[in-house]
């Protein structure tokens, strides 16, 4: 006889393991009013204490959704001491917060993010979603650095993007097989970014609902630095497949970066991996290597995640020359050094993107 849905689910949870608390997540309390309806609908709240790792809420969500018979996942993730201080009832009683909605036409949502500006990031950004395009993938990416939006110099763009009249959506631009949309196309190149939070997240719910994106493979994200309110908006707003991490090696650029991707953990986005910008400098004429920014940051920050190093990119000349006249790196110099290590990137994020859950066809190389 088959064992019912909910037994099954109740087993799942009672194999994912907190370390810290040397038990298994169901018995040690984490999870509260489980609810496992008739037709495969699950929900429930997930108490993530400070000292607990993210990527418990991952591991949580993946073995139920692998239980035969489950068709959605919900999880409220909270942490148990401000509960139970906000709670008139017994700890965990807080209604259940529908998960953010997965938009299925956008494909594999990648964030790109750091935790603080200069380094790189958008560059990043920008050659990643050129080396998907070129491996045949849908590409677009949405420019939610709403501070300074740099990808329309980037890529290249300047004009105002239209819309459709029968429609009324905005009509991404293109260039170099990528599709763009960015607060840059409808601002003033001059004009100051004073944006409070509440508009920050109508700017990045439009971006994603009232521009014509078409059916996509992969939707890149070029997120602010730092932790604030875009970053929030983005994973309440869709559902992210992953975030990737952009430092450069030294230890000031770490650390900030460290706090960006416990973000993404608190809220149960997977952090992919990081990519170490402005990594070492090789002299053509004399081939010393100079470690301009100290090095192997990026690979500290990786093993204190406990996620894959992607690739590090080293410091090219003339690299941020054509950034300035809108040709990427890979599209202006595709046999250096800096293309080579962005390709190799791209390839490495499709691969962790797949290990997260999220398939397409690997990028070989």
């Amino acid at each position: 006889m088959t064992e019912p849905l909910e037994g099954q689910v109740v087993a799942a949870l009672a194999r994912i393991r907190n370390d810290r608390l040397e038990n298994d997540v169901l018995s040690a309390g984490m999870v509260r009013n489980l609810s496992v309806a008739d037709d495969g609908k699950v929900a429930f709240t997930f108490l993530l204490a400070n000292e607990d790792k993210g990527t418990l809420v991952r591991q949580v969500r993946r073995a139920v959704e692998m239980v035969d018979g489950v068709t959605e996942v919900k999880i409220q993730v909270t942490n148990p001491a401000p509960a139970r201080a906000a709670s008139h009832g017994p700890p965990g009683t807080e209604p259940a917060v529908p998960a953010p909605q997965r938009r299925e036409e956008l494909g594999t949502v990648l964030a790109i993010s750091s935790g603080k500006g200069g380094v790189g990031k958008s560059t990043v950004a920008a050659n990643l979603a050129v080396a998907l395009a070129q491996a045949g993938h849908r590409v677009g990416v949405m420019d939610a650095d709403v501070y300074g939006p740099n990808m329309p110099r980037m890529f290249g763009l300047h004009e105002k993007p239209v819309v459709n009249p029968e429609t009324r959506k905005i009509i991404p631009l293109e260039a170099h097989g990528v599709k763009l949309m960015s607060l840059g196309f409808l601002v003033e190149r001059d004009a100051p970014a004073i944006w409070r939070g509440p508009i920050i997240m109508k700017v990045i719910q439009q971006f994603l609902q009232d521009v014509a994106w078409g059916e996509l493979d992969y939707f890149v994200v070029d997120l602010p630095p730092g932790t604030g309110d875009a970053q929030l908006s983005l994973v309440q707003a869709t559902q992210v497949s992953g975030a990737v991490i952009v430092t450069t090696p030294q230890e000031m650029a770490v650390g900030d970066a460290l706090r960006g991707a416990k973000m993404f953990e608190r809220v149960g986005v997977p952090v992919l991996g990081v990519v170490e910008n402005m990594s070492a400098f090789t002299d053509p004429e004399t081939g010393r290597r100079w470690e301009i920014f100290s090095s192997g940051g990026g690979q500290r920050l990786a093993d204190e995640l406990g996620v894959p190093l992607l690739g590090t990119v080293p410091l090219q000349p003339g690299l941020a020359e054509e950034a300035d006249h809108g040709t990427p790196v890979l599209v202006g110099a595709p046999d250096s050094a800096a293309s080579v290590a962005l390709g190799d990137i791209a390839g490495m994020i499709v691969r962790a993107a797949a290990s997260a859950g999220y398939s397409l066809p690997v990028i070989n190389g």
